[in-house]
């Protein structure tokens, strides 16, 4: 096993322990222990960066093949979220965010390895659009779960099941934040758009036009979600549905081809 193989199984052994300490203590009424959380996932980060580093950089070019990509999005994701939880109630997310990374860091030690796609650091163009593209992504998907655990509280406050909700943040608290966070994840997919017209030849050619007109379509979506909240005063499961519909058409448009390509008709 290489350094590689053994930074991803303590990452996912880290993951695993941080999700068990969360979901034991989920519904307990002082809920979860937050700094034994937080200590378990910072090691699980930490292994996690050092196996993504072995992963994506070789041979001074990028690999930035599916498994790779997913990794650093997890990473990504891991990162803001922990941070997030220093100051705020978000034990109904964790679990799933360390879940997943921890179960994609298994997924590393034995999926076969992938041909390189490399990324030429020099190309700034692509790198923007590329480190626009993943922020955007990253923050879009925290936006999605944000709210499911607004429709989680939503749901809770109507049973007057008040006890389920008393180790979790207010209502209004979290959809406030819920739609900074997709006004910003918003912003950043346009960005990615914007420099993808403008500065990349094949961005609407055939090859990309399934990822083009499905990210266009997503970002379309998020900006209705955002003009019927603060316009129409939308909330609630309408807005769920939107944006777990517009998560699901960016996650298609970024890795939906690219799965094809490398896993079924590799």
């Amino acid at each position: 096993m290489n350094l590689s193989n053994i930074g991803s199984f303590i990452a996912f052994v880290g993951y695993l322990l941080a999700t068990i300490a969360i979901i034991s203590r989920l519904f307990h009424p002082k809920g979860p222990n937050i700094v034994i959380v937080l200590f378990l996932a910072c090691i699980a980060i930490i292994a996690h960066t050092l196996s993504n580093g072995e992963f994506l950089y070789s041979n001074e070019t990028i690999n930035f093949s599916l498994p790779n990509v997913i990794s650093l999005v997890s990473l990504l994701i891991t990162l803001t979220v922990s941070a997030i939880a220093l100051r705020y109630k978000i034990n109904l997310l964790l679990p799933v965010v360390y879940g997943f990374a921890g179960f994609w860091q298994l997924v590393m030690i034995f999926i076969p390895t992938i041909g390189q796609a490399p990324l030429i650091a020099e190309k700034m163009p692509i790198v923007s659009h590329i480190t626009l593209a993943l922020i955007a992504y990253c923050v879009l998907i925290i936006a999605t779960l944000y709210a499911f655990q607004v429709a989680y509280i939503n749901f809770k406050l109507k049973s007057k099941n008040l006890l389920a909700v008393s180790h979790l943040p207010p209502l209004m608290q979290v959809e406030g934040q819920l739609f900074i966070i997709l006004a910003i994840g918003t912003i950043c997919l346009f960005a990615s758009e914007l420099v993808g017209f403008v500065y990349l030849e094949n961005f609407i050619s055939k090859a990309n036009a399934h990822k083009t007109v499905l990210s266009l379509l997503s970002l379309s979506l998020y900006i209705i979600i955002l003009w019927g909240h603060y316009k129409q005063g939308w909330r609630g499961h309408r807005v769920l549905i939107l944006v777990t519909s517009a998560s699901a058409l960016l996650t298609l448009a970024y890795f939906g081809s690219r799965f094809v390509k490398e896993f079924i008709l590799a």
